[in-house]
């Protein structure tokens, strides 16, 4: 997308949006609008891939582990409500909008795909006690009565069914790259021989990343607050409850063990960096294997919903984008670069955006039953 030219001050027909990153330097991203740019700073040392090797990589990854640090997301100070409502505007409340959504959706079968941490669960210091509360699993239960329904989650698959506990839904872990299908009660049938949808994308894997959480779990113990997660097909070390002064000795620890295993790569979400094979597969390729599975694959008459929150969300957003399908939903409470349509600020909005679906189509199958 192509960079505006300075912006003149006196241009009020243009909306300069800035969110500022501590220690990182902005540059521009700029979405067009009606009245003309709403122009977005983000953290130029905010890298979605981490190199491994090579000269000043460290003091890199940490400038990265800073800029997607949620807690140095803040608005500057003469960001004015103006601004801040000029992006709620480019990216709407889902729930302020829901007629506009349910009016795209007429005729089209809707699929639902979720995120886990901070769409469905608080994100909390703790990766181990992310649990969704009781009212949100009641809610998504009846969602999938509904609609197709499928978790995506960077955690591990069995670790993200512990916390759903819902043996009716789709389960993508790993990043999209351990899926199975509904262990029953799904009235959605996959496409095939009747089995349900199990499907592996880095299987071969498994011994080299059991080796790399091994060596992490290791190499972190003399950081304290380092946690090191095994989902499977990815090792996820979390520095939430790590001292900032420490982590240029966590980046250290995690690139004496990754410079060994030039067949894995290193990303980041918020407050975590993770391990994961160097294959091209991400969220994105999970939901347009779901919604092939589920037999849309060249459909017009699908209608996919993703809700998250994680830079690791924005693939599927971006797919959703590309096929002019659907909408993607971005959780947060921050404006912030995005290819979501639109916005909730918080799971309880999830929560309320869920409900909002249920009640909308339980009437409309009532009266097919009639």
């Amino acid at each position: 997308m192509k960079k505006p030219d300075v912006l003149a001050s006196d241009n009020k027909s243009r909306v300069n949006l800035a969110i500022t990153m501590a220690m990182s330097k902005p540059s521009i991203f700029t979405t067009a609008t009606a009245g003309g740019y709403i122009s977005i700073s983000r953290p130029t040392k905010f890298l979605k891939n981490l190199e491994i090797c090579g000269e000043g990589r460290i003091s890199a990854w940490v400038d990265s582990m800073r800029a997607c640090s949620p807690t140095r997301i803040r608005t500057t100070p003469y960001l004015a409500d103006y601004d801040q409502s000029s992006w709620i505007d480019h990216h709407p409340s889902a729930l302020d909008k829901f007629e506009q959504i349910i009016d795209a959706s007429k005729g089209k079968q809707i699929v639902m795909f979720l995120d886990y941490d901070g769409t469905l669960s608080p994100i909390v210091d703790d990766p181990d006690r992310a649990f969704m509360s009781d009212a949100m699993r009641k809610t998504v239960r009846k969602l999938a009565t509904c609609f197709p329904t499928a978790i995506v989650s960077g955690r591990c698959r069995d670790k993200v069914y512990s916390f759903v506990r819902l043996a009716e839904l789709y389960y993508a872990g790993s990043h999209g790259m351990d899926i199975i299908g509904p262990a029953k009660g799904s009235k959605y049938k996959e496409v095939g021989s009747g089995r349900g949808v199990q499907f592996q994308a880095a299987s071969k894997f498994l011994r080299m990343i059991d080796e790399v959480y091994e060596q992490l779990v290791e190499k972190t113990k003399a950081t304290p607050g380092a946690q090191v997660e095994h989902n499977k097909f990815c090792v996820s070390v979390h520095f939430r409850r790590v001292e900032e002064k420490k982590w240029n000795e966590l980046a250290q620890q995690i690139r004496s063990v990754l410079k060994e295993y030039p067949k894995l790569r290193l990303t980041q979400g918020r407050k975590v960096l993770e391990i994961r094979p160097t294959i091209k597969w991400d969220k994105g390729k999970a939901l347009e294997f779901l919604l092939e599975s589920l037999g849309f694959a060249d459909c017009t008459n699908v209608f996919p919903v993703y809700i998250g929150d994680d830079w690791t969300d924005e693939d599927a957003f971006k797919i959703l984008r590309e096929r002019g399908q659907g909408f993607g939903i971005l959780v947060s409470k921050f404006p912030k670069e995005t290819s979501a349509s639109y916005s909730l600020q918080e799971p309880d909005e999830v929560m309320e955006f869920l409900k909002r679906l249920v009640q909308w189509k339980r009437p409309s199958v009532l009266r097919a039953q009639l």
